[in-house]
């Protein structure tokens, strides 16, 4: 039978979210039921519950960095069994054939991936329901083991913010031997430095404020640049194998372009809005540098990224909130006020 969820949504995209009850769909034969224990926020909550892009269906429970526990599973279902520490994160599902999901690409998906909220399920056509409440049920083809050894409340952004900064490094090779820079210090930003120094490779973090350089270095970073200094700027030029622009908002990537070697490639993960000022295709041809875009990662390559973390011992810094102040929780990560993700614990639903 369904079950009776208790949530927070948002109804509109001008009201905050609040207090929110829906029906869960009952078990199928490949489902996996978790009982929510954490759940991150991350920026692409607070775009869909306020219709930033345009394609918002309400009410939304939003949330997609999700840890929690088994509870039961399908009768289809053999590898988890409850009890047992679990991960949702972006996706809960796809069409599983196109070349794309075949090579473990499942954000790609050619007929459209089935995202954990705001989306509509691929089988019953209902609205999917995110993390921001006490269950959720997801196929067990898209449910990843979380080690127990994590700090599980630090786990939780692994899940988005977390696989968003390990699958470029990977793609693009970063390890040892490899000078990689970081544009921006955040949620985002702060998962790069981590990931780039266990992969071995020599880490710059670039900064418009200097304030950041001894919290770059705690994060992993070797060397901090302040973008903002010409003479700084000149030092580095033709320096990076790989940049990583975390940066959520408009700005200039020019500058960072230039600081590129031959062959160098910038990698853009945060800003979805088109480039002001333009990019200027010289900076590129000159060097057959590349400008490349990287969504989160496949299910496969997001459990490697578990399981690393797990052998490093890397989880998010978080700072933990109860959901009745989500909305605070929006308006302070606008104005950059976290360190350096928001996690709900969930138990607060209850109260």
């Amino acid at each position: 039978m369904p079950t009776q969820t208790r949530a927070y949504a948002a109804q509109s995209a001008t009201t905050p979210l609040g207090p929110h009850s829906f029906e869960r769909r009952d078990l199928r034969a490949d489902d996996v039921a978790i009982d929510i224990l954490y759940c991150g926020i991350c920026h692409t909550d607070i775009h869909q519950a306020r219709n930033e892009w345009g394609r918002s269906r309400y009410p939304i429970v939003p949330g997609h960095e999700i840890v929690g526990r088994v509870t039961a599973v399908g009768k289809d279902v053999h590898d988890f069994k409850p009890g047992e520490l679990v991960g949702v994160g972006c996706l809960v599902d796809s069409c599983r054939h196109c070349s794309s999901c075949k090579e473990g690409l499942e954000q790609h998906c050619e007929e459209g991936a089935t995202w954990t909220y705001n989306n509509v399920d691929r089988h019953d056509k209902s609205i999917t329901m995110g993390g921001y409440s006490e269950r959720i049920l997801v196929s067990r083809k898209f449910v990843l083991r979380v080690p127990e050894n994590l700090d599980i409340q630090g786990a939780a952004p692994l899940l988005c913010a977390g696989i968003t900064l390990y699958s470029p490094l990977r793609h693009w090779k970063a390890g040892k031997g490899s000078k990689v820079a970081i544009v921006g210090l955040g949620g985002l930003g702060h998962m790069s430095l981590k990931f780039a120094k266990a992969f071995g490779a020599d880490v710059t973090l670039f900064t418009r404020t200097m304030e950041k350089a001894p919290e770059a270095r705690r994060l992993g970073a070797h060397h901090v640049v302040l973008s903002t200094d010409p003479a700084q700027m000149k030092a580095v030029a033709g320096h990076f194998d790989l940049i990583i622009d975390t940066v959520p908002n408009e700005h200039d990537v020019n500058p960072y372009i230039t600081t590129l070697k031959r062959d160098g490639d910038y990698v853009i993960v945060g800003q979805m809005t088109p480039l002001v000022p333009p990019l200027n295709p010289g900076a590129l041809v000159g060097g057959r540098k590349s400008v490349a875009g990287s969504l989160i990662g496949g299910i496969a390559e997001t459990q490697e990224m578990l399981d690393f973390c797990g052998k490093h011992g890397i989880v998010s810094d978080v700072e933990m909130i109860p959901i009745q102040k989500v909305n605070e929780a929006y308006d302070r990560m606008l104005k950059s006020d976290v360190r350096y993700r928001f996690v709900i614990d969930m138990k607060s639903l209850k109260s």
